[in-house]
């Protein structure tokens, strides 16, 4: 049997982490922190961004704004 690209499903952990970690790398850019960003591990499994102070929250949403245009 031969594996197609196109039909090949990606392993749901390994997508969760990869994301996790780009996500992670992303915010870093713009100096932000998430203390609590990681995943669990249900099925399928989420992205937790827990809880962050004002600042961070803050910080997230100017850097939101600015790549919105608004």
């Amino acid at each position: 049997m031969t594996d197609h690209p196109h039909t090949h499903t990606p392993d749901p952990d390994l997508v969760a982490r990869e994301t996790v970690d780009d996500l992670r790398a992303v915010l870093a850019e713009h100096g932000i922190k998430l203390p609590s960003l990681g995943r669990d591990f249900g099925h399928p499994p989420l992205v937790i961004l827990g809880n962050c102070n004002l600042a961070t929250a803050r910080a997230l949403v100017d850097v939101l704004r600015a790549k919105g245009g608004r």
